[in-house]
């Protein structure tokens, strides 16, 4: 399977001119803002913190602006915090000598110690423990710790770029998270918008999305529909980037033409009604009481997952799902997260 939009690297090929970052895809203004200020936070060795909804592609600009810094030809490293145990956290950053734990045979790097000469992304950084927290800040400000069990301090020379879909300034009110380590991290800020919220960028996407889901899948569909892009433009797409691509990959399986139309339109892409031309688009009661579902699902999926420490074992059990149920319904929420690492 070619990697998705995320893992392409740049100056992969299907990519429409002019209008991407490597494979950051997009022609909206609010977009080649972004494409901006990338290219000038890349020039530093400042943290960054990119927040945004699940989906929207933190990890591809995280990975972008590696790309683009000095630090290139080192190592990206990336940690998604909300798929580690608390109780494994310390050991997978900062690492273990042998004998730390039960269990610890052999001594292992952490992801610090890895990212030397690199960049480290640690994703979903709001979910990381107060605790945590506090030592996170302070290998922050010296790049110095200790693996766990350990005696001598280690330096790393590392570039942090950390990622949320929370909002932080919240969470530092409910007291979840360290006002300090919040300033530390938030140097240089990018907030990447919904899909709902990028214009034209929708169709652009569709039509990244249809070539690499034809590679994929082994399939030839030459194009879209121009209605069915005008409704593609119409729905809200709560699991954004991520949701669409696996919309159009679906399409592009069931497609029994050349072309996708609106026949494909899998059954949850909710059409829109227009109103007057000052009007805002509405939807219908059932398309709200729909949709308002969908909300609810994919927070319900979330705060479980969380609760599980991403264990979707545990998650299906505690919603009472089948694994394959709660698979397609995190598939289709845009909600596929990474397996957590083994330890």
């Amino acid at each position: 399977r070619e990697p998705s939009v995320y893992e392409r690297r740049p100056g992969a090929s299907h990519e429409p001119d002019g209008y991407s970052l490597g494979a950051f895809v997009g022609s909206s203004e609010k977009m080649q803002g972004i494409f901006s200020l990338v290219t000038k936070i890349s020039t530093s060795d400042s943290t960054v913190l990119i927040t945004g909804e699940s989906g929207t592609g933190k990890e591809l600009v995280a990975r972008r602006i590696h790309l683009q810094s000095t630090r290139s030809d080192g190592p990206f490293i990336k940690l998604n915090c909300a798929a580690i145990p608390e109780n494994l956290m310390e050991s997978v950053l900062f690492g273990h000598e042998r004998g730390a734990f039960t269990g610890a045979l052999t001594s292992k790097p952490g992801k610090f110690e890895l990212a030397h000469r690199g960049t480290l992304f640690l994703d979903e950084i709001g979910d990381v423990s107060i605790e945590m927290q506090a030592k996170l800040l302070r290998v922050l400000q010296d790049g110095v710790f200790e693996r766990l069990g350990g005696v001598r301090s280690i330096q790393s020379d590392f570039r942090v770029i950390a990622a949320t879909h929370r909002n932080i300034e919240n969470e530092i009110l409910a007291g979840r998270f360290r006002e300090d380590l919040y300033y530390r991290l938030n140097v240089f800020p990018i907030h990447l918008p919904a899909l709902r919220e990028r214009g034209d960028d929708i169709q652009i996407l569709a039509r990244y999305f249809l070539k690499q889901a034809c590679i994929r899948v082994n399939r030839i569909v030459s194009s879209i529909d121009e209605n069915l892009l005008k409704e593609l433009s119409l729905y809200s797409w709560p699991g954004n980037i991520r949701q669409l691509e696996n919309v159009i990959e679906r399409m592009v399986i069931m497609c029994e033409d050349d072309q996708l139309t609106l026949r494909d339109l899998p059954e949850e892409i909710l059409r829109k009604k227009s109103g007057t031309a000052n009007d805002r688009m509405e939807l219908t009661f059932k398309e709200q009481v729909r949709a308002k579902t969908q909300e609810l699902e994919r927070r319900l999926i979330e705060e479980a997952l969380q609760r599980n420490s991403g264990n979707v074992t545990r998650t299906e059990e505690v919603l009472g799902l089948s694994r394959k149920g709660l698979q397609l319904k995190m598939k289709d929420l845009g909600l596929r997260k990474d397996e957590p690492e083994d330890h």
